[in-house]
């Protein structure tokens, strides 16, 4: 039963707000690239998605194992494994799930391209993140018990996890400040449909031989489990269809929030560009279906071997622990911060399309065919900032054919390849978007995968210059 425990933990543990979009992320070709930069520099006089499918986006990653590791039919046994991934992992590993729908979405421009009155955005999506740091410690003890780590101190502060399904609806506006600079923002309504989080945890397990009796064994525990929209669906007399109702909250019958994006490009020279954003500068209320369970106090126990899962130990051990460090349900709202995501992009662009026309027009990356550059991605996460750094290449293959390729190093790999394509054929534009191409020979092997796609109708300006 121990063994399963920890195999559920580390399969549960699937999660970090891997968010980084590095292939969308100035990619203007594709509408979209304004939910990862409001001052994004777009051309089109308006767009619209096509509901439901604008933009699809599942981005999983694991930094300590991959699926091989664990499943690989290599003739080791399960348990072998399983103790490997445990013993070559530490505290500040992760494995993650992002996925994010576009409900829909739109946007259009205010007056014509020589009016230059600002842009509006807007649109609703879905999205679902799960978080978990490995809580290298709590597998040791649930995998080999403490016989073999006496004098070691084991940190009950490794468990911290937060999973949460929300919808946000937003509007964005941005502007052409000056020929060289774009100014925007966007304002966003949360809704949670459900939330659980556990980021402030402390305490400790430690064994050591005793003076008096053979063994003291003490518990400090500080945990805490946040709760909202859960309790109904975990009652053994509910019979409901938990996916479904919770479908229905997402359109904002659950907690709400508010929050905000900022960004801006910048041209110290017609053909490099300096780009940043700062995404889901935010929180939500959660004060609905509302459950908090603590287990906190401080036990110390001298003999052979307590036991903690039977009433029947000697000297009722397991009901002086229960009374020492006992479960608590709180009914009291919390708040809960989005991880906020900082992006910033540096660019070259060469080979004008004019062919070095004389022209009066703004700048814009779209007069050029070529474009080199780097990003910067960071995410706060409850320990260490997560960060990557990305290089790539976007050059616009024909009149409709636009695309983007990338080679990011993060904490996943250090070898990730992607490509992004965009076409517009008429006013339909479809987009593709995928990264860690090497690992698609061998998907079990991989440390991570990120995908997204999308449907748009684009309509640009009828009297712009090109």
């Amino acid at each position: 039963m121990r063994k399963v425990y920890l195999f559920l933990m580390v399969f549960i543990s699937v999660g970090c707000w891997s968010q980084n979009k590095q292939i969308l992320y100035n990619f203007t070709a594709v509408p979209q690239s304004l939910m990862t930069n409001p001052g994004a520099d777009v051309s089109y006089k308006f767009y619209f998605g096509v509901p439901l499918l604008s933009g699809i986006s599942v981005n999983a990653g694991t930094t300590s194992f991959s699926a091989y590791d664990l499943f690989a039919d290599n003739g080791v046994d399960f348990n072998t494994k399983l103790r490997d991934v445990v013993y070559n992992s530490s505290r500040n590993d992760k494995v993650a799930i992002n996925e994010q729908i576009e409900l829909f979405s739109g946007g259009f421009k205010l007056g014509d391209w020589m009016e230059n009155k600002g842009y509006i955005s807007f649109g609703m999506y879905q999205e679902f993140d799960f978080m978990m740091f490995m809580p290298k410690d709590i597998a040791l003890l649930a995998l080999d018990g403490n016989r073999d780590y006496l004098d070691k101190s084991f940190n009950l502060g490794d468990l911290s996890l937060r999973a949460e399904m929300l919808s946000v609806l937003h509007v964005g506006f941005h502007k052409n400040v000056t020929d060289r600079l774009v100014l925007g923002g966007r304002a966003k309504l949360y809704s949670s449909s459900f939330n659980a989080t556990s980021t402030k945890n402390s305490g400790y397990i430690y064994t050591i031989p005793a003076q008096n009796t053979v063994y003291e064994q003490v518990i400090y525990s500080d945990l805490q489990l946040n709760t909202s929209g859960i309790s109904e669906y975990i009652a053994e007399d509910y019979e409901g269809d938990a996916a479904g109702d919770i479908r229905k909250k997402a359109l904002f019958g659950a907690d709400l929030g508010l929050g905000f994006d900022l960004g801006l490009t910048y041209y110290p020279k017609k053909n490099i560009q300096f780009t940043a954003s700062i995404l889901d500068v935010g929180f939500v209320k959660h004060s609905k279906d509302v459950e908090t369970f603590t287990y906190k106090g401080y036990y110390k126990y001298e003999g052979i071997n307590p036991s903690f899962n039977s009433t029947n130990s000697p000297n009722d051990v397991y009901q002086e622990f229960k009374e020492a460090i006992p479960r608590d349900t709180i009914y009291s709202a919390y708040k809960t911060w989005r991880p906020i995501k900082f992006n910033s992009s540096y660019q070259y662009s060469f080979n004008d399309s004019r062919g070095g026309v004389d022209c009066s027009c703004t700048v814009s990356e779209s007069e050029y065919k070529n474009a080199v550059g780097g990003q910067l991605f960071v995410m706060t996460t409850p320990r260490a900032p997560m960060m990557a750094l990305t290089g790539y290449y976007r050059r616009n293959l024909l009149d409709k054919l636009q695309m983007k390729a990338t080679y990011t190093v993060d904490s996943y790999s250090y070898k990730n390849i992607g490509l992004g394509l965009s076409s517009t054929l008429g006013k339909f534009n479809v987009y593709l978007m995928a990264d860690n191409l090497l690992e698609y020979r061998d998907l079990a092997k991989a440390n991570s995968l990120f995908f997204q796609f999308g449907f748009n109708f684009i309509f640009k300006d009828s009297d712009s210059p090109y």
